[in-house]
């Protein structure tokens, strides 16, 4: 563990460098606005989105130092918080707002307004980074050598990397050149599928295993290491190996809640593991999350309160102090702007929320603020389960709303209106933690950057309104084109519980894991996130924990400074991977929106498509040497 006393960020306290400047502001609510909508598209097409933090500051890095030859790493990393904040919003947003889309396409309400989407989009983006504030000590500084936080982390490395240009730049430079290409040939022409899986069903037995064969997530899986990304891949085996089985096979010929094509009841029996995970599991893995943030919470509670008692004694005072590293937004700024937002969303007719909502929002909003910033802390922003919050965070405000009498479309809307608050709030929290760690890193003033994320969640709210009411206009949210997977969840959680339909028994099987998981000594939250999210995700990330273990160990060494030297080449080159992907996903979503496709697939035909698979898992095969090439040490010269 890294001694935080010793630490020593990139650029010191008494340095001044051009930082919230006009060209950073004005390219990053730029990106902010392309990275919201292109990020809009492509969680409703896949119900996933790519973290843009890295993707910016590759983009700020070209635009302020190639073209307009400046040397400023604060001015480019300022430019990724705000940009980042667009992915982030959107993320919260299409999670649970196309659900009342699809009310309003059934007849039940009406269409959502523009201004209503702005507005509360905009007050979620905002408290998410005031919630943020007070836990940044607690979290980022006191824990800088607990929580790798590891697109953070990866980030930080390509902007001291392209600082520091040389090996080390081209290390993180090539990687990003081979992902970028990879991801391209998977996702854009569609040479060999992204995903390769190995179902197994028969009447009596059905599991499910694959990985999906992106650089990304193995290099997430070498930044956090070996314990966490195997803690994630055993909750996958439990949930694909153990209890998809079991399910079919306790399940048999009874009749499940799923409807074949002509709205008949399946038997168990005869369900894909994708079928059985989407209706059944994933409620094991929300409440499994929901009580592994509460663990978290309860265990981090004295450190919370203790940094947020501190936050509070600046109430009336000025933010300024001599360090530069340690400004922070004042506490009278905090408690005045929350105070601020929770009056206008109880006041506000355009916003759906009571004063009932508005308070439940102060409360799960800190709390899920803390536990997507400590979780993001270990899977990083791209794995972070946002929708499993928002689910656990839907099923109580229902419930609450329904016993107080708010019943119907009016307290389903209601429900939807808070978790949609809550959702950006987690997102940005958890965005606003990574942007934090990795100015952390490179010697970032807090308070800019906090001003920073709160400007990027401005502009992208006021984006993202228009992005909505373009896609549901061209497709209709809920269609093949634009199928909404994570709101369609929310859409049945909402009146599963409004008409008592809510599976209990699975949400209550997920608590308690998560509380023998705990009981165990075992890290819960990671247990919990790999039972929650599948195992496809799971899998690469485990192979990346594999190869970091493998270069720190069984690789032979002159030195511990060659060791170390080793290490961080891998962590350099999977901070490109990370990076190559990510700009290519917002440009594979951008040329959706725009009607581009750029897929080859069908020039194959059907031979190539049943042979892809494999050639898909022989690239992932050689990506992963590819890491033991890359971080291997070139021997210096006497």
């Amino acid at each position: 563990m890294d001694n935080n006393n010793e630490f020593k960020p990139y650029v010191p306290a008494d340095k001044v460098m051009p930082e919230f400047s006009v060209t950073a502001a004005i390219l990053g609510c730029l990106l902010a606005v392309l990275f919201g909508a292109a990020n809009a598209y492509l969680g409703l097409r896949v119900g996933l989105t790519v973290s843009a933090s890295i993707p910016a500051a590759v983009i700020s890095m070209g635009v302020i130092r190639i073209i307009m030859k400046k040397d400023s790493i604060l001015e480019n990393n300022m430019v990724q918080t705000i940009g980042s904040a667009g992915e982030s919003l959107a993320a919260g947003a299409i999670f649970t707002l196309p659900a009342v889309f699809m009310w309003a396409m059934e007849g039940k309400c009406d269409t959502p307004g523009l201004i209503s989407i702005t507005l509360i989009a905009l007050c979620g983006g905002i408290l998410g980074v005031l919630f943020m504030v007070p836990l940044r000590n607690a979290l980022i500084v006191e824990e800088h050598g607990t929580l790798p936080y590891p697109e953070g982390t990866a980030c930080a490395e390509v902007l001291l990397a392209g600082e520091a240009g040389g090996d080390k730049a081209s290390v993180v430079f090539t990687g990003l050149g081979l992902a970028a290409a990879y991801k391209f040939i998977t996702d854009g022409l569609k040479l060999f599928p992204s995903e390769v899986a190995f179902d197994i069903k028969t009447p009596s037995y059905t599991c499910g295993f694959g990985l999906d064969v992106l650089p990304a997530l193995a290099g997430v899986g070498y930044i956090c290491g070996i314990d966490i990304a195997g803690n994630m891949f055993a909750g996958g085996i439990l949930s694909f190996l153990v209890f998809i089985p079991a399910i079919t096979y306790f399940g048999g010929d009874s009749l499940s809640v799923v409807k074949d094509a002509a709205g008949n009841a399946m038997a168990f029996n005869m369900l894909s593991p994708g079928a059985i995970w989407s209706n059944y599991i994933r409620y094991i893995g929300a409440g499994a999350v929901a009580a592994g943030g509460l663990i978290s919470l309860i265990k981090s509670f004295p450190m919370m309160i203790s940094t947020f008692v501190k936050a509070m004694q600046g109430f009336g005072k000025s933010a300024d102090t001599d360090d530069r590293l340690s400004k922070n937004m004042s506490g009278k700024s905090l408690l005045i702007g929350i105070i601020a937002v929770v009056i206008v969303m109880w006041l506000l007719p355009a916003i759906p929320i009571t004063l009932p909502g508005a308070v439940l929002i102060v409360i799960f909003g800190f709390f899920f603020a803390s536990v997507s910033s400590r979780m993001v802390g270990i899977v990083g922003s791209s794995n972070n389960p946002v929708s499993g919050m928002a689910i656990a965070t839907l099923i109580v405000t229902t419930f609450i709303f329904k016993s107080i009498g708010m019943t119907g479309v009016e307290g389903m809307v209601a429900a939807i209106s808070v978790g949609t608050v809550i959702c950006i709030i987690a997102a940005i929290a958890g965005d606003a933690s990574q942007d934090l760690k990795t100015g952390y890193i490179v010697g970032a003033t807090p308070k800019a950057q906090q001003l920073g994320e709160i400007l990027g969640s401005v502009i992208a709210a006021f984006a993202i309104g228009g992005v909505m009411y373009l896609l549901h206009a061209a497709w209709g949210f809920g269609s093949e084109a634009i199928p909404a997977p994570q709101a369609s969840l929310m859409k049945m959680v909402v009146e599963g519980v409004m008409g008592g339909t809510l599976p209990w028994t699975l949400i209550f099987m997920g608590m308690f894991i998560a509380i023998a998981v705990e009981i165990l000594g075992k890290p819960v939250m990671a247990f919990a996130v790999g039972l929650y999210l599948p195992i496809y995700l799971s899998a690469p990330i485990f192979a990346g924990g594999v190869l970091r273990w493998f270069i720190e160990k069984k690789r032979k060494y002159a030195n511990e400074e060659e060791r170390g030297e080793s290490v961080e080449r891998g962590v350099l080159y999977s901070s490109g991977l990370i990076a190559g992907e990510g700009l290519v996903g917002i440009l594979l979503a951008v040329l959706a929106v725009a009607g581009v496709d750029p897929d080859l697939s069908s020039i194959y035909g059907d031979s190539f498509a049943t042979t892809g698979g494999y050639v898909g898992l022989a690239a992932f095969i050689l990506l992963l040497l590819s890491f033991v090439y890359f971080s291997k040490v070139k021997k210096k010269n006497a």
